[in-house]
């Protein structure tokens, strides 16, 4: 009777791969991969920035003093003022692109370039005055921005992430 051999290498049976390679060759893993990078992207990116804007630049109105706590668009932000509590805002003097309805892809990326504009410039404003001018139909405060003295409105619309506005018909943002 012959005997096998110590040094024959054994068949491997058909069937599923070992574990530790199924996750390497499966389209899910890369497919949920990138949904976490986006999800960091879009959501975690900017609340973090929003939280570190509202605990590090404190914001100057007459007779209070406001805090913007969290940036909705380009020209639309959140603040906690003390007499008033949580108050939505829109900047006067200038419109950017909607990021909440865009009306076509260039919109979206054009909005979110507004927005991380004016994060920026807000924290790295060394002083920021807000001049309450009433409420807008939306029920929002409309406020002129100064921004270490100079209008917020003139530097969102030279870095060319805005167009100026003073009420009326806007001007669509796709090309």
């Amino acid at each position: 009777m012959a005997r096998r051999g110590h040094n024959a290498i054994p068949r491997r049976r058909a069937g599923p791969r070992p574990r530790r390679y199924r996750r390497a060759t499966d389209p899910r893993f890369y497919l949920s991969a990138v949904i976490v990078v986006a999800s960091v992207g879009l959501v975690a990116l900017p609340a973090l920035a929003d939280f570190y804007l509202a605990a590090a630049r404190p914001t100057a109105e007459p007779g209070e003093s406001c805090r913007i706590y969290q940036v909705v668009d380009g020209d639309t932000v959140r603040m906690w003022c003390p007499r008033r509590g949580s108050i939505k805002a829109r900047f006067t003097g200038f419109d950017t692109p909607e990021l909440f309805s865009p009306a076509c892809p260039s919109e979206l990326a054009a909005a979110m370039r507004a927005s991380w504009a004016l994060r920026l410039t807000l924290l790295r404003a060394g002083e920021v005055r807000l001049v309450h001018e009433g409420t807008d139909r939306y029920g929002r405060a409309l406020v002129t921005a100064f921004i270490d003295g100079a209008p917020l409105a003139g530097r969102m619309i030279a870095a060319g992430r805005a167009r100026a506005y003073s009420g009326g018909q806007r001007q669509g943002w796709c090309a």
